[in-house]
């Protein structure tokens, strides 16, 4: 339910927006819709209905995560640490093996790289990517995705999908990521 506050209005999720087209959008720490299971928590914090640029989201990244190597033929991403290590790989590997994207390597050799608050990745359309969690400890990250909102509702029914328990169901995994234009490359896991 949208709220009036003056001359702003507040969305359910704490948002808030100025009135008038000239106007942003304000969303307070700890505010936005938050999706959550075992595996991962996601606060929706801009989405591509308050932005036709770029959803953007800020990310708890458990112990043991691995997203697994993707590649998308159509969306930007930008990856920003802000607490704990992150394993993370933005680069096309001389093979592409099915498994254990850690070890891979590019052709100018680049290898992957313990990435600690600060570090940004940008990752570009058609360029292989990852990240895990190797630590014992949780870690956050700030992540946009353009254009808006099929991470949105990737992000929500991967979630639904991981939410069941158990060991990640990765026939439907791969399904849905078919249909947001990810082509994983090395296999979801998680604890």
């Amino acid at each position: 339910m949208t709220t009036t506050e003056g001359t702003a209005t507040t969305d359910d999720t704490g948002a808030s927006r100025q009135a008038g087209a000239s106007e942003g959008l304000l969303v307070p720490p700890g505010h936005g819709r938050v999706v959550r299971t075992p595996a991962q928590h996601v606060t929706f914090k801009v989405t591509g209905s308050h932005s036709r640029t770029a959803s953007t989201f800020e990310v708890i990244v458990p112990p043991g995560f691995d997203v697994g190597a993707h590649v998308h033929t159509r969306s930007e991403e930008l990856f920003y640490v802000l607490e704990g290590e992150l394993d993370v790989l933005a680069f096309e590997p001389r093979v592409r093996t099915p498994d254990h994207w850690q070890e891979w390597e590019s052709g100018s050799g680049s290898r992957v790289v313990r990435a600690t608050p600060g570090t940004i990745i940008v990752v570009p359309p058609g360029c292989p990517h990852a990240f895990a969690n190797p630590t014992e400890t949780p870690a956050k990250m700030f992540f946009q995705a353009s254009p808006p909102p099929d991470h949105e509702r990737y992000f929500e029914e991967l979630l639904e999908i991981l939410g069941k328990g158990g060991p990640p169901d990765h026939e439907a995994i791969e399904e849905l990521r078919r249909r947001y234009d990810i082509e994983q490359l090395t296999p979801l896991k998680h604890r």
